[in-house]
């Protein structure tokens, strides 16, 4: 044990409940301590809290679908300064390190995500305003790297992350979307035909990659991901073994992008493997869903 102290903002959405477990099992951190996204960084005053503490993982967000992006894409709005403030507070306090969430959605329409393929296009239609409000959060990092001379930064890209506690109301990500629809409707209806590819972590990976980064002083950005992909069919079959629903498709909507993939040969480089396969994740989060819901 040492005695190193780590704040998590954004601790209880779906990734910060998974790293606060991560932090809390590691033997790096003498003091832990979370604060949810209540805790209004959009005030500036309320950034101090940054200053107690040696490492610092921001991982707060407004997590939505596409559909939310494209029909309210003004909810995204508030990380805006949420971010500017933490990150303003991070270049002026200068902890030994901070990491920063930044998004899968910040890449341009590409079959393969490399990380440094992103500034010179744009973002997809379906990821804009939530893409650009993260790529300024990324800006933000360079920006207090060369305001301030600090360079204790990770900044970390994951994919589509789902596990215990997402977010399963109507416009949710696809995974638990899905999810929701093996329990609640007598069939699981996919959007398109099922062939779209995406890449998935589970939110344990997410957190463990998260501190892998951190504990490790990599000063780099990031991609968390699978590396691999599935096709929305893949998902919907392994849900469906465990409902025992059947899986129905409505080709008359669309599914997205075609294909969307990490290169994770960076994060491998970096000595980071993931721990969890699609199957155990996907079933860990379907029994958690199932125990919230018997409740």
């Amino acid at each position: 044990m040492t005695n190193k102290s780590a704040l998590v903002i954004g601790c209880n959405g779906m990734v910060g409940t998974a790293l606060m477990r991560v932090l809390a099992h590691s033997k790096t951190y003498f003091t832990i301590r979370g604060v949810d996204i209540e805790t209004d960084m959009t005030i500036k005053s309320n950034t101090e809290i940054i200053k107690d503490y040696d490492h610092i993982y921001h991982v707060a967000g407004k997590k939505g679908s596409p559909q939310t992006a494209r029909e309210r894409p003004a909810d995204y709005l508030p990380m805006l300064q949420f971010d500017a403030n933490i990150i303003e507070a991070v270049g002026k306090y200068k902890p030994e390190w901070f990491l920063y969430t930044s998004s899968v959605g910040v890449y341009p329409p590409s079959e393969l995500f490399k990380e440094d393929d992103v500034w010179d296009k744009v973002p997809s239609e379906n990821d804009m305003i939530p893409a650009y409000i993260k790529r300024m959060g990324e800006l933000g990092c360079h920006a207090i790297s060369k305001s301030y001379d600090y360079n204790n930064i990770s900044i970390v890209r994951p994919a589509n992350i789902f596990g215990r506690g997402d977010n399963y109301d109507e416009g949710s990500m696809v995974i638990p979307s899905l999810i929701r629809k093996s329990y609640y409707e007598d069939v699981i209806s996919v959007w398109g035909d099922g062939s779209e590819v995406r890449d998935f972590i589970y939110s344990k990976d997410v957190a463990r990659g998260m501190v892998h980064m951190v504990t490790n002083k990599i000063n780099d950005t990031v991609n968390l991901g699978s590396g691999i992909g599935y096709s929305i069919s893949e998902l919907a079959n392994i849900i469906s073994k465990y409902s025992d629903k059947e899986v129905k498709y409505d080709v008359s909507k669309s599914g997205g992008d075609r294909k969307r993939v990490m290169d994770m040969t960076k994060a491998l480089s970096y000595g980071f493997e993931l721990k969890y396969g699609i199957e155990q994740a996907l079933i860990e989060t379907i029994e958690d869903y199932r125990n919230v819901q018997s409740d």
